[in-house]
């Protein structure tokens, strides 16, 4: 087989989710699959060399002075086509809806297609402007595509009541968690990092950023509450989140003074989150809305108890007892969880052996094998029709 991957994004700097799954999943086939051919997609960007070589992986730049939408949907399919893949997988939701390629689409969420008021006037114009886009495209991509992955049996529920779909062409397969992701040992390489971002001595640590779904108004609002008894003991650490923002949010919820006990790091890549997050006393995601979660397998694996939520994928993925499950939409909730933590010694040790325990369950070289079994499928029932 020949079998194209979209990775338009992969060589941006600074990668986030999405561009991580697929540079996860490329990594993974690589150390599974030396038989089939693989030809990778990317925009021409400043980290070229974080896709490592491989004898049957060739990478194609592609460009566009159309922006995101010309990439997607004339120069991808055209130079898929121009290849001859027999397969050219979508990574991120979207793909082109003229495709002379069958095409396998990554659906990670349909939240820009859900009517929630909690979504509609918050945002940024780059994310609306995201949202339209996907608006437009994914409905006719998706009743394109010979099959369509999802990440957690949730999403797979909301996919299918929406579109109506056959199960046969809609499979979960589950995220993992990258293998650097674990107790770090090593007090040099913890010390290290901790002078170079400057770590707090206690802190709790928020993958916080711009988008709704992830409950940034809430954390605060929570971590006031949790001040009023803890006054200053601890730091709340935040990562790539811009500071007027910040400023804004914190004035709106009365709390302009606990700007002195946020700590922004600015954009942390990947390989050196996991010694900040070992240095955490707790890790925070209680987002209101995800397809997975997978900053909840990072936290768990790394060893540090995790207060996650109670909606959408996020019980799915942390499981029943491996984490301080709480309703997102209720700060003094989060803020009681976060208390308890604190206090509650046996319980933060119960919940740091289960959860590193949960966290082994979710393999990435899993997943690669996962969608290596769809792509044989989708080709073999191709051949099929053509017989």
């Amino acid at each position: 087989m020949i079998i194209g991957i979209e990775g338009q994004r992969l060589f941006r700097k600074k990668k986030h989710g999405m561009d991580m799954v697929a540079l996860e999943l490329i990594k993974n086939l690589q150390r599974i699959d030396q038989t089939n051919e693989y030809i990778i997609f990317v925009k021409p960007d400043e980290d070229n060399s974080c896709i490592p070589p491989a004898p049957n992986f060739k990478i194609i730049e592609l460009n566009s002075k159309l922006g995101y939408p010309g990439w997607e949907q004339w120069e991808l399919p055209r130079a898929a086509y121009r290849e001859g893949c027999d397969v050219l997988h979508c990574t991120s939701n979207t793909g082109p809806i003229f495709s002379k390629v069958p095409l396998v689409t990554t659906l990670h969420d349909i939240i820009y297609l859900e009517s929630i008021s909690i979504f509609k006037k918050e945002g940024t114009w780059y994310q609306k402007l995201g949202n339209m886009y996907r608006r437009y495209f994914v409905p006719p991509v998706i009743k394109k595509s010979k099959k369509v992955i999802t990440v957690s049996n949730y999403e797979k529920n909301r996919i299918n009541k929406f579109f109506g779909f056959d199960d046969a062409r809609l499979k979960t397969i589950y995220n993992g968690v990258g293998e650097h992701f674990k107790k770090v040992t090593d007090t040099k390489e913890l010390a290290q990092v901790g002078t170079t971002f400057n770590l707090p001595e206690k802190f709790f640590f928020f993958l916080g950023n711009t988008d709704p779904k992830k409950n940034t108004i809430g954390v605060l609002r929570a971590f006031a509450f949790f001040n009023q008894n803890y006054h200053n003991q601890y730091k709340l650490v935040m990562l790539d989140y811009d500071e007027n923002e910040l400023q804004r949010i914190l004035e709106s919820i009365g709390h302009p003074e606990l700007r002195a006990q946020i700590q922004l790091l600015g954009y942390v890549p990947n390989v050196q989150l996991p010694a900040i997050i070992n240095q955490c006393s707790i890790f925070l995601y209680p987002s209101l809305r995800e397809s997975f979660g997978i900053p909840i397998l990072e936290g768990m694996a790394c060893g540090v108890p995790v207060i996650t939520s109670n909606t959408s994928s996020m019980p799915e993925v942390a499981g029943e007892d491996a984490a301080f499950i709480i309703d997102p939409f209720k700060p003094k909730e989060i803020a009681n969880a976060m208390q308890t933590l604190v206090e509650d010694e046996l319980l933060t040790s119960i919940l740091i052996e289960k959860g590193i325990a949960r966290a082994k369950h979710f393999s990435w070289e899993t997943m690669a094998k996962n969608v290596l079994e769809l792509y044989e499928e989708v080709v073999e029932e191709l051949n099929v029709v053509t017989e």
